[in-house]
């Protein structure tokens, strides 16, 4: 059966699949560890500060998210794509980042108070000029990020992430406790970046030679600025609704909302964000392969998926007690908002992988004109709601009719390019969705009808939801289940073989 369903790391290149192994090890341990960092000290900021003061950096965080797109421009994918890179290549993106990072930070500053008057909250002013200032602070250090990526290095980004991440949040804490209010939140971003970017030049040994070539240049940017446009587009997109929550409602709902997404992106964008750092070069690497890219991209979909489908449904169901146990009462409006995202959460892995097709392929055009129509239609549910004055339900709701919407269009384009069809794509993940859903109904009605305090509420609906997706996979001889043991295999091996050296030295 093993032999059977191995998925993309039994290629026939055994290197190829040592550092798929080792890179998702890595970059798990890094979803682990980094976010569970950031996930705890944003539990400590939300019982320590009000709602309203995430409410006003989120009406920022949507400037920056969309500045950052436009300073990569789509270049940093080209070099992960690419065979052959030389120091003028990445000499010549690291310029073109540095100075369109500067011209952004400085039309940032000059444009604050009319963005401050828009948003009537004049506190965003000096906010958004100094966080503005990791615009340029990224920028430094871009190129040396997607050496580490092109090169599987994802121990080192797990090492910078944790000590940033521990650093910044420390330091955000302490000016919580000092009374700092909203600068507390801006302390935090600041210094995270400030420590990433230092890091990442002490661990990755390169700089830049003084020269701009305009083929490189060229031909990256050929490439790049379609992956560019789109992601800004969907950059946009997926912030909108701070800038309407902001612009039509208070700070106080959009703070429930900004930590309503936080807590959501814990699992749902993390679990995409991992996935696609590793087999976006991997699959790069196979790309003039047509069998072994089909294989590849469809057990990374079914594996995914496999365990984003359970996870996202499952905090659904648990959402009430575990906000109110870790984020206070003060917080329970969010709940509700909270359980909408992550059914939308359930396919952005999904729609992500297949849009990461079309870059390992070269298909950036088709890339954008996808992106551009999927948010033609996402302007037009969004248009609706706010004219039906649907409020903030309404739009989240929205959220989640555009992530399936979003994924069958996706799908069905991809799978032109892989041969894995979108009724392919459907047929092997029905299964988990309705098995993950069933598990959700069950837990959460034993979280309404058997109320014995948030604690152990929690507790018994995670044991319960665990054991029955589980125990359905197994007796259903799920293949998945073996992928993944392949994949943790060797790791528990090379664990177990290193506590026995470290025994016989003690000896």
């Amino acid at each position: 059966m093993i032999n059977e369903v191995r998925g993309i790391i039994n290629s026939k290149d055994t290197s190829l699949k040592q550092k798929t192994i080792k890179g998702l090890f890595w970059t798990f341990g890094d979803l682990i560890a980094n976010q569970g960092i950031q996930f705890s000290i944003q539990i400590i900021l939300a019982r320590l500060l009000l709602p309203e003061y995430f409410g006003v950096l989120g009406m920022i965080l949507v400037l920056i998210s969309i500045s950052y797109c436009i300073i990569d421009g789509g270049i940093t994918q080209a070099l992960i794509r690419e065979q052959d890179v030389c120091q003028s290549d990445y000499s010549t993106a690291f310029f073109f980042n540095l100075i369109i990072s500067l011209v952004m930070y400085g039309l940032l500053f000059v444009s604050a108070p009319m963005i401050g008057a828009f948003f009537n909250e004049p506190r965003i002013i000096w906010i958004l000029r100094i966080l503005s200032l990791t615009l340029v602070i990224s920028s430094i250090s871009i190129i040396q990020k997607t050496q580490l990526i092109k090169e599987f290095d994802f121990k080192t980004q797990t090492k910078i992430n944790i000590i940033a991440g521990l650093f910044s949040g420390t330091a955000a804490i302490i000016f919580a406790i000092l009374g700092f209010g909203v600068w507390s939140l801006v302390v935090k971003i600041l210094s995270l970046q400030i420590m990433q970017s230092g890091l990442t030049w002490k661990y990755r040994k390169w700089k830049p030679s003084i020269v701009f070539k305009y083929e490189s240049f060229k031909r990256l940017f050929g490439f790049g600025w379609k992956i560019m446009f789109s992601g800004l587009i969907s950059t946009i997109y997926s912030n909108i609704y701070f800038i309407l929550i902001g612009r039509m409602h208070t700070a106080v709902q959009l703070g429930y909302y900004t930590n309503a997404v936080k807590l959501n992106e814990v699992v749902s964008d993390s679990i995409a964000s991992a996935i696609l750092r590793v087999t976006y070069p991997v699959l790069s690497s196979i790309q003039d392969n047509e069998e072994r890219l089909k294989y590849g991209f469809k057990r990374i979909i079914k594996t995914t998926n496999f365990i984003n489908f359970p996870f996202m449904v499952g905090l659904a169901a648990i959402a009430q007690p575990l906000i109110l146990l870790i984020f206070g009462e003060r917080w329970k409006p969010m709940v509700v908002y909270f359980q909408l995202l992550c059914f939308a959460g359930m396919l952005y892995p999904l729609n992500a992988i297949n849009l990461n097709i079309f870059q390992v392929k070269g298909k950036s055009d088709l890339y954008l004109k996808l992106n551009i129509v999927k948010r033609v239609i996402l302007t037009i549910l969004i248009t609706v709601a706010v004219y039906l004055d649907f409020g903030i339900l309404g739009l989240i709701g929205v959220c989640v009719i555009d992530s399936y919407i979003g994924f069958l269009i996706t799908s069905f384009f991809s799978g032109k390019e892989v041969s894995y069809s979108l009724i392919e794509q459907i047929k092997d993940l029905l299964f988990f969705y309705i098995i993950s859903i069933f598990m959700g109904v069950i837990v959460y009605l034993f979280g309404i009808y058997a109320p014995i305090g948030n604690f152990f509420t929690l507790i018994f609906q995670i044991i319960i939801g665990f054991v029955v997706y589980l125990g359905i996979c197994m007796i259903a001889k799920v293949q998945e289940i073996y992928i993944i043991w392949e994949l943790i295999a060797p790791i528990l091996k090379r664990i177990k073989t290193k506590r026995f050296n470290d025994k016989d030295l003690n000896y």
